[in-house]
């Protein structure tokens, strides 16, 4: 079974590991807990990240709804091939700018 790991690497740095799929977004808890604590800006590393469904972008376009409600900025960083793919298809590649 695919996984997917959430690590905080300094106090506005999410480093995402694994695979951002439908299989993997089932349990949101521990995310849930660092969006809380956010400051004004959040960075979500995903340089480990292996793979992205459709699912994964509605996921990462759905925290940045939660984090804009809150004042806090969402930018992604390393944004693998296939999540920028992704992004291009649904033409929402502006809204992590």
């Amino acid at each position: 079974m695919p996984n997917l790991h959430f690590t905080k690497v300094a106090d506005d740095t999410v480093a995402v590991k694994g695979e951002l799929t439908r299989d993997t977004l089932i349990n949101e808890s521990l995310l849930n807990q660092l969006l809380e604590n956010a400051q004004s800006e959040l960075y979500f590393d995903l340089c480990e990240v292996s793979r992205v469904d459709t699912a994964g972008l509605a996921w990462l376009i759905h925290s940045l709804g939660k984090l804009k409600q809150q004042g806090t900025r969402l930018e992604l960083k390393n944004r693998p091939e296939q999540l920028q793919n992704l992004m291009e298809l649904g033409q929402v590649t502006t809204l992590f700018e």
